[in-house]
C-alpha cells in the first residue's frame, strides 16, 4: 500500500524537529528522518500495530517509535499518516478535538 503523510503530520514533524534542535541540533534532522522512515515502513505491515479505541468505525492505529506515536489510518488503497505526537500528549483529544 502507498503511504501518504497528511499536512498536519508534516507540521508535527517540523515542530518535533524544531523542539529537538533547541537542545541537540545535530540530532534533530536525523531523528525526524527516522520518524519519516517509520511512517513509510507502515506499507510493509500496516496491521501490525494496535488500533485506537476511539472511533472504532475507522481503521486508525498507533505505531510507537521511541517516545512518539505515529497515528495512521488504513484505507482501501493507501495508508494515511494523520499525526505524530509525543507519547505524553493526549492524542485522542488532539486528533478528535470536537469529541
Amino acid at each position: 500500500m502507498k503511504v501518504i503523510i497528511a499536512r498536519e503530520a508534516i507540521e508535527d514533524l517540523v515542530t518535533i524537529g524544531e523542539y529537538i534542535a533547541k537542545s541537540n541540533p545535530a540530532r534533530s534532522d536525523s531523528f525526524v528522518e527516522e520518524l519519516y522512515e517509520k511512517c513509510f515502513a507502515l506499507s510493509e505491515t500496516p496491521y501490525a500495530f494496535q488500533r485506537i479505541a476511539h472511533h472504532t468505525d475507522r481503521q486508525i492505529r498507533k505505531r510507537p517509535y521511541r517516545r512518539y506515536l505515529i497515528l495512521y489510518e488504513i484505507g482501501t488503497t493507501r495508508i494515511e499518516v494523520l499525526r505524530v505526537f509525543h507519547g505524553t500528549q493526549n492524542y485522542v483529544k488532539l486528533l478528535f478535538p470536537d469529541d
